[in-house]
């Protein structure tokens, strides 16, 4: 399930997010390269424990906030990635220049393999299909 997201930004400020179908639910970023992941964790954190709200398409909430938009805002599409706190193992099969790669830009990010993997996923997943 994917969200839609408000981003805002004044001068001088972090990139305000705000989900218009759960409110109390929003996040900040100082790059824009990071709103996606703090975005995913705030609905992450918000839901934990309590009963997911439905999402709206982005059509109905881009005439609820058409004032923002005409003010700068911009509609981002986040998921709601639930975090169920249980690693579980799983069997990848990749090339092996890939995986090479993968591991030493993991090594330089002082990340583990299956980090690296997940916050690549992460990425990619803010997409809705």
């Amino acid at each position: 399930m994917h969200y839609v997201a408000v981003i805002d930004k004044d001068v001088g400020s972090a990139y305000g997010v705000r989900f218009p179908d759960v409110p109390g639910c929003f996040s900040a970023a100082d790059t824009f390269n990071e709103i996606i992941p703090n975005a995913i964790e705030a609905l992450s954190l918000f839901f934990e424990g309590s009963e997911i709200i439905p999402a709206r398409s982005i059509e109905e909430v881009r005439e609820e906030v058409a004032e923002d938009l005409a003010a700068g805002a911009v509609l981002m599409m986040i998921p709601y990635i639930a975090d169920r706190r249980r690693v579980v193992r799983v069997n990848l099969s990749l090339d092996q220049g890939l995986l090479d790669t993968m591991d030493e830009a993991a090594r330089a990010r002082g990340m583990t393999r299956s980090a690296f993997v997940a916050k690549a996923a992460t990425r990619e997943i803010y997409v809705p299909g």
